[in-house]
């Protein structure tokens, strides 16, 4: 039987090398679907010598470029890497422990690819909003500030 088949509309998004859009493409066309794309713009697609290396590719999607900014970050600038991966520094994920972990949850996604059940969200009732100002009320504020404002000047004129 044949997949089924789609096609990307991108709409108003810039299609440039590497988007986010051909890594939801690339995801797709791995999952089964039949979309029709080359390979030109995902990463590791050489535009000069017109090949396409899979190997970088793949570390892309295994967070590889995540890993080197991870690394340098804790070189360069700690508080910065401190801030910025909290998440994982409080999960003992390393640079390099990074590309078992997204291979982790990919087979657990594999395992049972339905969605979780999402928690139902109910707003913060604490907040009220003031009540419009009448036109006589804001009238008198701004003669109150125009009062303040010309006693000030008179002050400093004493």
């Amino acid at each position: 039987k044949r997949p089924f088949r789609a096609l990307l509309d991108v709409g108003c998004k810039t299609t440039s090398t590497g988007c986010r859009i051909f890594g939801a493409l690339k995801g797709a066309a791995d999952g089964g679907l039949d979309i029709p794309h080359s390979e030109k713009r995902f990463p590791g697609y050489d535009r000069d010598s017109k090949e396409y290396d899979a190997d970088m590719h793949r570390e892309r999607i295994f967070g590889g470029h995540v890993g080197e900014y991870m690394e340098y970050l804790e070189e360069e600038d700690n508080t910065k890497y401190q801030a910025q991966f909290a998440g994982y520094i409080e999960n003992d994920v390393e640079a390099d422990g990074l590309e078992e972990l997204y291979e982790g949850v990919h087979e657990k996604i594999r395992e049972d690819p339905s969605p979780s059940e999402k928690k139902s969200f109910t707003p913060e009732k604490s907040y009220k909003r003031k009540a419009k100002l009448t036109l006589e009320q804001r009238k008198a504020a701004v003669q109150a500030k125009k009062d303040a404002k010309i006693a000030q000047l008179e002050a400093e004129d004493e």
